[in-house]
């Protein structure tokens, strides 16, 4: 431990070093470094949180900001130093210049004067209208901060809203949103909350016809003369609005190209005489390219429809959502201006429809083995003429274990798959929906032969048909009607044989498995709005097999009742997962991200356990990183490796996964990342070849707990993890002393090889 003690206080005293090496020393005469600002907000007449709320904001304005600073030092600043001037654009010193290093802000950069409109102009958007502002400078050790000194004074609060009404139709529609409107009685005037309703009346208006109205034609009158901070406003179109935006449109006629070029500047005469007439739409597809049925279920708009964007934008979305179009272009154009009416064009450019696609991939899977994969993808977007997309898929790779334990265990495996994905719900009864994707039918084909070296062979058979929809970007469903599978063994060596003499539970491996049911799985997510503070994912699946089956054949496994299909036995049971993330926004680079996994497995009726494929496993690198992929639980159960290095893959029937993480960025391309997890599998019933396997009310005295530190580096289109982890909580040690924080030793070589985990994966963990 002597060691660990020398290099933390070594890095202590590094870290020393740094921060009394002055950055300032690098100045030239005259030059002062902007190490900031200062903001006061001083005004009686708010409240302690309405000046924080108010400073925050107005500390977001100021320009420039200062050098980066972490933990009250500035290494950026120290690095950029430290190269110096480099002589060539290329070699360490330019790397640690530019990459790492940053310029020095000076204070010759500030503008006191900008920075005072900034702030007072600001103010007064927010209604406090009689702003003043001062700035000051503070110089001390060639240090330079700029002072801030802002009294807002009161907000003026909004008194009356006026909506005008007259005789035109448009400000009549104004009026009757009155109720809807963002501007409230007693509230402080705020520029943002106007802009925002001028936004709330233009999106109004265009779900009633009004398509060449927008914002800018609105005018919200201030009166601030109505009283001590007080203000009336008056809601209006403007006069200067021209006419066409005065009055609601109808369609006329819908138009397709649907084989149009970007390169043509407009559309050749001598199309026009391939039009197909079908319902209200006019065709034009010379190749007879697409069936017209596709735009049944993507245009929204027919002959004598009120324009409404609600229409156009989900006729663009569906479009674009078939994957068939490369580009998709909408126009309107006025086709009768006396009676108010649109053409509506829709341009749409063809992606190439058959592709082929060669992939090389080096990969980590779940399951912790890292390997090669070499995949062969062809593709055909529109099968039937009917934007149906047809692809097949041949693939062969090698995976292999690092570690000692199962290594020379390795994985051979080559597969095909088919998929055939329709853009409709294909079913006896009718489905609509008013989303902007596209419903969808797929079925799928597929087979896989796995070779685990030294052990067995399997063959896997698959095939799935359902369906897949979104009611809008956070809501997706997916229901496989059917779903089976089939998996058969084959080349059993004798080493495994051999172990199941001494662990009989290895024999379910190879048990020929024939699992057949309906599938479901709902997921929703906000994670894709970046800007938001909180955003959370959730996935929840239920999985069935043979429920009705084994009812209607009166199967019973414990009555000596098995039933088979094609001397099978099946497997019946109900499975639920629950998979659900939070992700906090710390910082503008820092994140914390949470995840709770709980999933069960019952099997009944023709099986008295879960089938292995559909068991539940912990640990690897996007589970409990402390612990080798599969090698953790069921319970307290202890997994040993034998002397020929074979460690069997744990299964059970209940999970629970915790996960917390702390994301950071450190530069460039670097982020760091520190993490605590825990969690367990267990079995429903005992099992004598796993004791302490079966779950129990003190089931949570037998968590795994894990902690470590990792490096990603985000290149945009590819992440890539290395995190190194400990356990430090282990579930098969005796209950007095499964907690081993005490004997964490990164000084004790034997430790580090007992203990540290290297997972090195794609992506992030969840």
């Amino acid at each position: 431990m002597n060691k660990v003690y020398q290099r933390i206080g070594g890095l202590l005293l590094l870290i020393a070093t740094l921060y009394s090496c002055s950055n300032t020393r690098y100045l030239k005469n005259g030059e002062l470094l902007y190490v900031g600002a200062q903001l006061k907000v001083t005004d009686d007449s708010l409240s302690k949180s309405q000046k924080k709320e108010l400073k925050t904001s107005l500390e977001e304005l100021v320009r420039p900001k200062p050098n980066s600073k972490i933990l009250g030092l500035r290494p950026k600043l120290f690095f950029y130093n430290l190269a110096g001037e480099p002589k060539k654009e290329k070699g360490i010193r330019h790397w640690m210049r530019n990459k790492l290093g940053e310029a020095p802000v000076l204070f010759g950069k500030v503008d006191l004067e900008y920075n005072q409109a900034i702030l007072s102009n600001y103010a007064e958007n927010q209604g406090f209208f009689n702003t003043r502002v001062y700035a000051d400078t503070l110089v001390k050790n060639k240090r330079a901060t700029a002072v801030y000194t802002v009294t807002p004074q009161s907000a003026f609060i909004i008194r009356n809203i006026t909506f005008v009404s007259d005789s035109t139709a448009v400000q009549q529609e104004i009026y009757k949103s009155r109720r809807r409107s963002l501007l409230k009685k007693g509230q402080a005037f705020n520029l943002e909350v106007v802009k925002n309703e001028r936004v709330r009346i233009d999106s109004r208006l265009k779900e009633k016809g009004y398509y060449y109205f927008n914002p800018d034609y609105l005018l919200v009158q201030v009166d601030s003369t109505v009283g001590k901070n007080e203000v009336d406003l008056f809601v209006k179109v403007k006069e200067t609005t021209p006419t066409v935006a005065m009055h609601p449109y109808t369609i006329d006629q819908v138009v397709v190209f649907a084989d149009y070029s970007l390169n043509e500047s407009d559309v050749k005469q001598s199309s026009w005489d391939t039009i197909q007439p079908y319902h209200d739409f006019i065709i034009v597809d010379p190749d007879k390219r697409f069936r017209p049925q596709i735009y049944d279920r993507t245009l929204y708009f027919k002959k004598g429809d009120l324009y409404n964007r609600s229409d156009h934008n989900l006729s663009l979305n569906r479009l674009v959502n078939l994957g068939t179009f490369k580009f998709v272009k909408n126009q309107f154009v006025i086709a009768d201006s006396l009676n108010h009416k649109l053409n509506s064009f829709y341009y749409l450019t063809p992606e190439e429809p058959k592709s082929i696609r060669l992939e090389v991939l080096g990969k980590t899977n779940s399951a912790s083995y890292t390997g090669t994969e070499l995949n062969v993808n062809w593709r055909n977007r529109n099968f039937f003429k009917g934007a149906e997309l047809f692809a097949v898929s041949a693939y062969g790779g090698m995976d292999f274990q690092m570690s000692s334990a199962n290594k020379g265990y390795d994985v051979y495996k080559f597969g095909t798959e088919a998929n055939l994905i329709w853009p409709r719900i294909i079913a006896p009864f009718k489905f609509e929906s008013s989303s902007g994707f596209v419903p969808r039918t797929k079925a799928t084909l597929g087979y896989e032969y796995q070779n685990r070296t030294k052990l067995y062979a399997l063959h896997s058979f698959k095939g799935s048909f359902g369906y897949m929809w979104k009611e809008n970007v956070k809501k997706e469903h997916e229901l496989n009607i059917i779903d089976i599978n089939y998996v058969s063994p084959e080349k059993v060596s004798a080493l495994y044989e051999q172990e199941i003499v001494g662990n009989p539970s290895l024999q379910r491996v190879l048990d020929k498995q024939l699992i057949f049911g309906p599938k479901y799985s709902y997921t929703y997510t906000n994670t894709m709005q970046k800007f938001k503070k909180n955003t959370i994912y959730y996935k929840g699946v239920l999985d069935l097999s043979a429920n009705l089956t084994g009812l209607i054949m009166n199967a019973n496994e414990e009555e000596g009742e098995q039933k088979s299909i094609l001397g099978v036995p099946f497997s019946q049971y109900v499975k639920v997962e629950n998979d659900f993330r939070y992700y906090r926004r710390l910082t503008r680079n820092s994140q914390l991200a949470t995840r709770i996994v709980a999933g069960i497995g019952v099997p009944y009726g023709n099986s008295d356990q879960m089938p292995f494929i559909k068991q539940f496993f912990v640990g690897g690198t996007n589970s409990i990183r402390a612990f080798r992929s599969r090698s953790l639980g069921p319970g307290s159960f202890n997994p040993t490796e034998n002397a020929s290095g074979f460690l069997p893959d744990q299964s059970g029937d209940i999970t629970l996964e915790l996960n917390v993480e702390y994301r950071a960025k450190l530069f460039s391309i670097v982020h760091g990342a520190l993490f605590v997890d825990a969690g367990n599998i267990w079995l429903l019933h005992d099992d004598v070849d796993k004791p302490g396997g079966k779950i129990s009310k003190d089931f949570y005295k037998e968590l795994a707990v894990g902690a470590g530190f990792g490096l990603r580096f985000d290149i945009s289109f590819l992440v890539i993890r290395t995190d190194l982890a400990f356990p430090i909580r282990i579930p098969y040690l005796p209950e007095g002393d499964r907690w081993t924080l005490d004997k964490v030793d990164f000084g004790d070589s034997g430790w580090r090889k007992d203990n540290l985990i290297f997972n090195l994966a794609i992506g992030y963990p969840f």
